[in-house]
């Protein structure tokens, strides 16, 4: 039957890997408890439908038993009054609703066994329903905590990874260069300096010299 696999496909989900497999499993488990819920509501109706088939089987077998006792007392009372035709038309009577008694007990077997099965699908199903309800919440905790740590490992890796790292060196490398070139610039004026004062101390000394000389040569 149809409704019995898809019940049992139900009944063997596992929760737990339909929602790791799913892409939103809020949704995915929402609908795995509506399609728990629509089939509980078949199965409820179909085991009310197989019990009352089940009552009408029984119904027809029990009447059918009393026609054929009926026959056979007609049977006996022909007999009885030795009239063998009637007899034997009675007993062909009874022995028709024998072979009638005996369909409907087989059927009767057959339906008995699709009740339990039916019940016991709605047992599982139910039993099934309550435990996807009970774990929805922490099933969907269980998800979200996670991704949350996902989202946190991609985050470490990011802040690790090898391109992250040169991207650092190298604007570590041109902090140190502008750094260098700041005070190569700042040595440079300070060396300026220095040769401009000295070139001002030579010229003193030049002109002191050049008086010595004109002294000593009388051409001050």
């Amino acid at each position: 039957m149809a409704l019995l696999e898809r019940v049992a496909t139900l009944v063997r989900a596992n929760l737990n890997d339909l929602i790791d497999r799913a892409e939103n499993p809020e949704k995915m488990l929402k609908q795995v408890i509506l399609d728990m819920q629509n089939q509980l509501m078949q199965v409820k109706t179909q085991v009310a439908i197989t019990m009352a088939d089940q009552l009408l089987l029984q119904k027809k077998l029990n009447e059918n038993q009393q026609v054929e006792a009926e026959w056979v007392r007609k049977a006996e009372l022909a007999v009885d009054k030795r009239q063998d035709d009637l007899a034997r038309a009675a007993v062909e009577r009874a022995l028709t609703h024998r072979q009638l008694s005996a369909s409907y007990r087989q059927q009767l077997e057959d339906q008995s066994v699709q009740v339990d099965q039916l019940r016991s699908a709605l047992t599982k199903l139910e039993s099934k329903l309550v435990e996807a309800n009970a774990k929805s919440e922490l099933l969907m905790a269980q998800h979200r905590r996670a991704r949350a740590l996902g989202r946190a490992s991609q985050a470490r890796a990011a802040t690790t990874s090898t391109s992250t790292a040169v991207t650092f060196d190298r604007m570590k490398q041109k902090v140190n260069r502008e750094e260098a070139v700041s005070q190569a610039t700042a040595l440079l004026a300070d060396d300026d300096l220095q040769d401009r004062l000295l070139a001002l101390g030579k010229e003193d000394q030049v002109e002191e010299l050049l008086r010595e000389i004109k002294s000593r040569r009388g051409a001050a």
